[in-house]
Formats: C-alpha cells, sequence, structure tokens
C-alpha cells in the first residue's frame, strides 16, 4: 500500500477529478487544490467520505504552503477548453508562469516530483503529421488562443529550467483532445458540445467544413498514463503525448454522436474559429517505448460512457 501524500492542483476538473478518484484506489493521500473556477465540487463529492481526501479551494496564482510533506505534485491547474481560457486570458497567463512558479518553489521546497500536464496545443497548427516530441510547434504568439498555447510552452521551459538550475524532478506530459464523464457540458469543446446538441435534439455546430481533425482519448485511459509518466524512471522527463492515435475529422465525430444518441440532429456550419488546428494527432511511441502506455478505449465505448453522464443534465 503507498503511503505517499501527493497534491493534485485542478483536482476538481474533469480530468483531476478522475486522477484523484485513482490516486486514492492505491492508497496514497491526495490534497485536492482548485479554485473552482472550471473546476467543480461535483466531480470530487464522492471522495469526501475518504480520510485520505482534503479538498482545499485554491488558486495557484496565489503561493501554497503545505502544512504537510508533500511527495508528489501533479499540476493540472489551468482552464483547457477555449471559452474558459480566453475568458479572462491574461490570468490563464498566470496560470501557467506564477501558478507554475508557485508549483515548482513548492516541489523545491519539499524535495518532490512534480508533473506538468502540458497540451497538445504547444504544437499549435502543426506543420508536422502525426505530432511528435522533437517537433517544436507552428504557435501564434499574439492570437485569441496565445495565452493558454504559449503560456503551456512557458511552463514547460520553466519545469526544464528549475531542473537545470535547481535540480526539481519533473515529469511533463502533453495531453490531446480527452472526453468522459465529469466534463463540463457547458465547457465548449467539441465532444460536450455535440452530445449536449444531440441529446436536446437540436441542431449540431460544425466550425469550418468539418474536415479538421482530432483525435480522442477516453479519460480512464489518460489518467493511467499520467500516473505511469509520474512513476516512471529518474531519467525520463519527457515530454512525452498522451493521447487516442485514431484520427477523426470533426464531421466524423458528428455523425457517430448522431448515430450512437440515435437523434434527429442537422449539422449546420458556422466559420472556423482564429488559429484553430487543421490538423492533431499524436505519435504515441514514446509513451509505449517508455511507459508501456497505450489506450484500450474505442470512442464507440468511450461515447456510450460519457453520454450516459451528460443525459443527466437534460
Amino acid at each position: 500500500m503507498n503511503n505517499k501524500t501527493v497534491l493534485v492542483t485542478g483536482g476538481a476538473g474533469f480530468i483531476g477529478s478522475h486522477l484523484c478518484k485513482m490516486l486514492l484506489e492505491k492508497g496514497e493521500r491526495v490534497i485536492c487544490l482548485d479554485n473552482l473556477f472550471t473546476g467543480s465540487e461535483e466531480n470530487i463529492k464522492v471522495l469526501y467520505d475518504n480520510p485520505n481526501f482534503r479538498f482545499i479551494k485554491h488558486d495557484i496564482i496565489n503561493p501554497f504552503f503545505a502544512s504537510e510533506h508533500i511527495d508528489q505534485v501533479y499540476n493540472l491547474a489551468c482552464p483547457a477548453s477555449p471559452p474558459a481560457y480566453q475568458f479572462n486570458a491574461i490570468r490563464t497567463v498566470k496560470a501557467n508562469t506564477v501558478g507554475m512558479i508557485n508549483m515548482l518553489g513548492l516541489a523545491k521546497l519539499h524535495n518532490a516530483r512534480i508533473l506538468q500536464a502540458s497540451t497538445s496545443e504547444v504544437y499549435g497548427d502543426p506543420l508536422q503529421h502525426p505530432q511528435t516530441e522533437s517537433y517544436w510547434g507552428n504557435v501564434n504568439c499574439n492570437g485569441i488562443r496565445s495565452c493558454y498555447d504559449e503560456g503551456k510552452r512557458v511552463a514547460e521551459t520553466l519545469c526544464f529550467d528549475y531542473h537545470r538550475q535547481n535540480k526539481v524532478d519533473i515529469k511533463i506530459v502533453r495531453i490531446f483532445n480527452t472526453y468522459g464523464p465529469n466534463m463540463d457540458p457547458q465547457d465548449g469543446r467539441v465532444v460536450s458540445n455535440f452530445i449536449m446538441q444531440a441529446l436536446k435534439n437540436e441542431d449540431i455546430t460544425i466550425y469550418g467544413d468539418g474536415n479538421q481533425t482530432r483525435s480522442f482519448c477516453y479519460v480512464d485511459d489518460l489518467v493511467k498514463g499520467i500516473y505511469l509518466m509520474m512513476n516512471s524512471k529518474d531519467e525520463f522527463c519527457g515530454p512525452v503525448n498522451l493521447g487516442n492515435p485514431g484520427e477523426f475529422t470533426i464531421l466524423e465525430l458528428a455523425k457517430k454522436v448522431i448515430e450512437v444518441i440515435g437523434c434527429d440532429s442537422k449539422i449546420v456550419y458556422q466559420d472556423l474559429p482564429s488559429d484553430d488546428p487543421k490538423v492533431r494527432k499524436p505519435d504515441i511511441t514514446l509513451a509505449y517505448n517508455k511507459l508501456g502506455w497505450k489506450p484500450s478505449v474505442d470512442i464507440d465505448n468511450g461515447l456510450i460512457n460519457t453520454i450516459k453522464y451528460f443525459r443527466k443534465f437534460i
């Protein structure tokens, strides 16, 4: 039985709540930090009765002083959907810079290992396909998505600088599109948008011509990969891609959601948002070779589980 004390920032969010649950199942003591901007106590209330779980409402832009020794830090604290991270772009940048510095400082103080949840958005609108970790990306540093894209790139830089300069033990994962229960139905992401529109029998909105591609990883698969990376060999810092290499056009996804739900929704088209990537597909060779990780949940079963969760909001 593990006896580590683990800090999860953004722990009441979509991915963070699943990670907290898994860590508790592995016998670890979990301190969940979240400012509840995009996270929700509804996601973690099932964990409150566990004596190894503690929730603290806190924004990592402000320093956090732990009252006990911390062994590991999972830093997931940042809005991840475009409407959420664009709502207050400056705070998004601060979460990825000031917040990252605060968490790295905490890790240094406690001699803790820290895992940074980076993103496939560091690749921008990629000119390489599929994307490997060695690709430097094609990011607009002045666009409306830059607060997130460039913020996450700076966060990676900070991690490696603290590692080289202060010997902080770091791990970095680059998370590709993820879906599943505990997603915010109003978060503006493509999977939640399509499911909610289809469940209401409304038109399904596609931005652009629908030929842009994404790869969708079920959340259970993702958190297993995150855990494996955190507990991987010391010398492997990453970054490492975590995502499902199964690639779908947005139009194909819309049709699949309509098929699974069995609704009469029609597909309508609107203008593509600025800097929206045309393709997105992870090369997960490194994750497989270093972690023995690959996703196991296919899109059909993943959608069934996700739709079941979303039905309660209708």
